[in-house]
């Protein structure tokens, strides 16, 4: 067999194996499981890019960002994550309200894991962006020394603390209740049989849900409300060289 005769054949069993390939993965694509799965993880992704990036302006930026700027900033990033993937997943972004719509029967438990893996990736896919993005503005502002407490602390980036004010009952009480908050005025949102917001405008309205209660009820704990939005940005880090301290700070008392 010649030279040219062995690309010719070469040639052919590349038009051969590439659409059968292409076939393959539409038809994983098109399952209903995986389509949520990356719906919830790219909405995730979304709302944590802009919401993380308006908390390393306020930290790093000095004057360039504001808490205001950390509410819309997570706000909106919630709205533009509804439009990523409210049709396909509903886009939960938050595994609390996953679990809600699977313990009031509104989805399969099987779904669980699925979305919540898709939130997590999401969410430290986003942080690791974020440390990238402003790598050289935490270096510059800490010195080089990545502390969780201090005057050049950095890891309130990426995840909440409790402030010395609150103890951890107190600050696990304000979570639970503001997260109730969440739940209620969402099921309120999108209940078709009371009033709910017109068609099209469902994100923009949760957004400024999210805008309302990090200005009337965000202070004492940050107002994580997720552990979609906490957790994976804290493992992050873990891992990126701020040490096992982000577990450990604050040991405020129990009471």
């Amino acid at each position: 067999m010649t030279q040219a005769d062995r690309k010719k054949r070469s040639t052919r069993m590349s038009k051969m194996v590439t659409p059968s390939a292409v076939t393959r993965m539409q038809t994983v694509l098109q399952k209903e499981m995986v389509r949520e799965f990356l719906a919830e993880f790219l909405s995730t992704f979304v709302m944590m890019v802009f919401g993380l990036g308006s908390v390393a302006h306020m930290v790093l930026g000095d004057k360039m960002g504001s808490f205001l700027g950390v509410n819309l900033g997570f706000g909106f990033g919630v709205t533009m994550g509804v439009h990523m993937a409210g049709n396909i997943s509903g886009a939960h972004m938050n595994a609390a309200l996953t679990f809600t719509n699977c313990a009031l029967g509104r989805m399969s438990w099987k779904k669980f894991p699925v979305y919540v893996l898709g939130q997590f990736l999401g969410s430290f896919l986003a942080a690791a962006t974020i440390y990238l993005l402003f790598y050289t503005a935490i270096i510059d502002y800490s010195g080089g020394s990545l502390t969780v407490t201090g005057p050049t602390a950095t890891a309130n980036i990426f995840a909440t603390y409790l402030p010395d004010h609150m103890t951890l009952w107190r600050g696990f009480l304000d979570e639970v209740l503001v997260t109730g908050m969440l739940q209620l005025c969402l099921l309120a949102i999108t209940d078709k049989g009371n009033n709910p917001a017109l068609q099209g405008t469902q994100a923009l309205v949760i957004g400024i849900l999210v805008v309302i209660i990090g200005v009337s009820m965000g202070m004492n704990t940050g107002y994580a409300i997720n552990p979609s939005r906490d957790l994976p940005p804290r493992f992050f880090t873990f891992i990126a060289g701020w040490g096992t301290q982000v577990f450990r700070y604050p040991c405020p008392p129990l009471l």
